[in-house]
């Protein structure tokens, strides 16, 4: 279908469009108006939860990627969204690309060159700081932490929504249809409008997140690249230039925006860790990412259920349960859109390819691009660990990435990389909002073109509001949590729901 017929057959919900503009300028007005009083408050309800239902995070990550692997060795799994005779009308690699890059943001090249310099001094597991162990497992709780588990949060949203919008015909593309056995008045009903809203304030508090965290570092390169000044004026251009860029390609759409920045993306990114593999101290990084994968398949079950019940270091407060908690926060959204994408392949398709392919690109950064940096600062090359003390992240990974062969060239792909990846979760992100906000909308049919222009733009209000103040991205780190919590309550329905529709089903089908 075209793309100018999907806007003229899709109507907006004021309603939702309205609650969603409330919650940004909510989240926005009470950290310029009330600063201190906000973050006091959000920080102290952070501390709560952590403490006290962290561990819930723990066996709900856990618990879903035994539930997934379950469902995906069943009868279920051979189950095709669409029904049996749907076509995919993505191709694989270009379905690959997409979910990746809805859900994996700039987020992942920031983690992925510094996550273990936090580690090596403060290391998990109770293991001696700046010892032998802790290199080894700092290497390591970067590839858990974007791997298996937090891609099993990503796909129960998946496939609680799709199976009930491609084969039972819903025609809304949100968050309640994967609880439709619990909406007798069904998504368009108070509850599933409640859920939905739910779904709306933690997409915010995630992709604020991310766009928070990533600005300073693509800031830095460009600082660097040009020979200016990083200031609080170029991350405001900074702002404004990925705003630019995904509000076009939500403009563009998904077929001539968003796949081709996917496809391109993928190869540039590719290339770019092929070229520090091969320059870079290869044997050091192909040892190094053999050494964690091997770590982590042995204690896989440990690292998913170690709790520090005695000592209390509180990194897996801090780590653990923070990652789960924003993998929880951006699961609807990232569930939404590969619903949207995912017609025509079965759901132990889908489980796997999220499961692998988003695990194993996730890691390939965390091995190439983290065991680089790990390398510089262990030879004595580069003091990384101690801009990461002095919170100089940003200044950490440029200076990283400019110190390899072609320093500047390297510099600019990745800033590149940066962006797009940037681009593509925040063109997502309003492809759901406007989804959200759209009174029906059936399958292969999209939003309007404005709408998800709006929202592309109106996503960038929170990352901008939190610039203006000290301290403003920690107050939102913490937000992502509390907000989060209520998802996990849903995320069980979501199980429920999805077995229940399924068995439901399939015993009609024999029936006939």
């Amino acid at each position: 279908m075209s793309q100018d017929q999907p806007t003229r057959a899709v109507r907006t919900d004021w309603v939702m469009f309205a609650a969603t503009v409330a919650v940004i300028t909510g989240a926005c007005l009470p950290l310029v108006l009330f600063r201190e009083e906000s973050s006091a408050w959000v920080t102290a309800a952070y501390d709560v939860i952590t403490r006290n239902f962290g561990i819930a995070y723990l066996w709900y990550g856990f618990g879903l990627v035994v539930f997934l692997l379950c469902l995906a060795g069943s009868r279920f799994g051979e189950v095709r969204l669409g029904g049996t005779a749907a076509v995919p009308e993505f191709s694989t690699r270009s379905w690959i690309a997409m979910l990746f890059s809805a859900g994996i943001g700039a987020g992942l090249l920031y983690w992925a060159v510094i996550e273990w310099g936090y580690y090596v001094d403060a290391p998990p597991l109770g293991v001696a700081p700046a010892s032998t162990a802790a290199v080894e497992w700092a290497a390591t709780y970067g590839l858990f932490h974007w791997g298996i588990t937090g891609w099993a949060i990503f796909c129960l949203p998946t496939l609680a929504i799709a199976y009930p919008y491609h084969n039972r015909g819903v025609p809304f593309l949100r968050l309640s249809t994967g609880c439709l056995p619990f909406l007798p008045g069904g998504p368009a009903s108070r509850r599933g409008r409640a859920l939905d809203f739910l779904y709306m304030t933690n997409l915010i508090g995630g992709t604020g997140t991310s766009l928070g965290l990533s600005t300073p570092m693509i800031a830095a390169g460009v600082a660097r690249l040009l020979g200016i000044e990083h200031d609080f004026h170029l991350e405001v251009a900074v702002v404004l230039g990925c705003i630019a860029v995904f509000g076009t390609s939500a403009w563009v759409g998904l077929q001539g925006g968003f796949r081709r920045m996917a496809d391109a993306n993928m190869f540039l990114a590719i290339g770019l860790l092929l070229f520090i593999l091969l320059v870079g101290p290869t044997v050091f990084i192909l040892k190094m990412a053999t050494n964690s994968l091997g770590l982590m398949a042995q204690s896989f079950l440990r690292m998913n259920t170690w709790t520090d019940p005695v000592e209390n270091r509180g990194f897996v407060e801090s780590w653990t349960v923070f990652y789960w908690a924003w993998w929880i926060a951006y699961g609807p959204f990232v569930g939404i859109f590969v619903t949207r994408i995912s017609r025509g392949r079965s759901l132990r398709e889908v489980i796997f390819g999220m499961l692998a392919f988003g695990s194993l690109g996730a890691w390939l950064f965390f091995m190439v691009l983290g065991n680089y940096a790990l390398h510089l600062d262990l030879s004595g090359a580069l003091d990384l660990r101690g801009l990461v003390k002095q919170g100089e992240e940003a200044l950490a990974i440029t200076t990283a990435m400019a110190s390899l062969p072609g320093g500047l060239a390297v510099l600019a792909v990745f800033v590149a990389v940066a962006v797009v990846f940037l681009a593509t979760t925040y063109d997502s992100a309003s492809y759901t909002l406007a989804s959200v906000s759209t009174h029906e909308l059936r399958a292969g049919v999209d939003p309007a073109r404005w709408h998800r222009v709006f929202w592309a733009c109106a996503l960038g209000v929170l990352p901008v509001t939190l610039m203006f103040l000290e301290g403003g991205l920690k107050v939102i780190l913490s937000a992502t949590i509390v907000v989060s919590l209520p998802l996990v309550a849903v995320g069980i329905l979501m199980c429920v729901s999805l077995i229940r529709m399924l068995k439901e089903d399939c015993s009609q089908a024999g029936s006939r």
